[in-house]
């Protein structure tokens, strides 16, 4: 069974990702392992090169693909392919103004990779952020509730 196949498409919906990411399917079949799940697709751009065009980011449990479209004649080509375990100082911020999600990683190459994740609204903003925890980390996520203050007179516990 195909596996990577058939949880492309749900993957593409996790990270709100356009219809377009359908086109670069080939091209991540082609870097991924047929038992490699896909985690999530997501268009994204590069935060110090706005106009190279658009890339599509694919996550799976294993491996992390960017592809790269043109915007004049949509050419793709493939701008990064690594498994996760040749990547160094994986961090994420969350950026829920503008709802997306900044990804950093050092690639085996020494290169500093960033990608903002554009995603539709802080819902989705929170369903990445726990995707990425789980693949990157290997937990689920635990959100910090936010502290309340103790009533006037009680004692504090540190």
């Amino acid at each position: 069974m195909d596996v990577f196949a058939s949880t492309f498409h749900q993957a593409a919906d996790a990270g709100s990702a356009s219809p377009a990411a359908n086109r670069h399917m080939t091209m991540f079949r082609r870097c991924v392992d047929q038992d490699d799940a896909a985690v999530m697709v997501a268009r994204c751009a590069r935060p110090g090169a706005p106009l190279s065009g658009d890339y599509y980011l694919l996550l799976t449990q294993r491996r992390l693909v960017v592809t790269q479209e043109t915007r004049a004649l949509h050419r793709q080509r493939l701008h990064l392919n690594a498994y996760l375990r040749h990547l160094n100082n994986v961090t994420w911020r969350l950026d829920l103004s503008k709802p997306g999600i900044e990804l950093a990683a050092t690639a085996v190459d020494g290169v500093r990779e960033r990608f903002r994740l554009r995603l539709a609204d802080t819902e989705t903003v929170w369903r990445v952020e726990e995707l990425l925890r789980q693949v990157f980390h290997g937990r689920p996520a635990v959100v910090a509730a936010p502290a309340r203050r103790a009533p006037m007179g009680a004692p504090v516990l540190a």
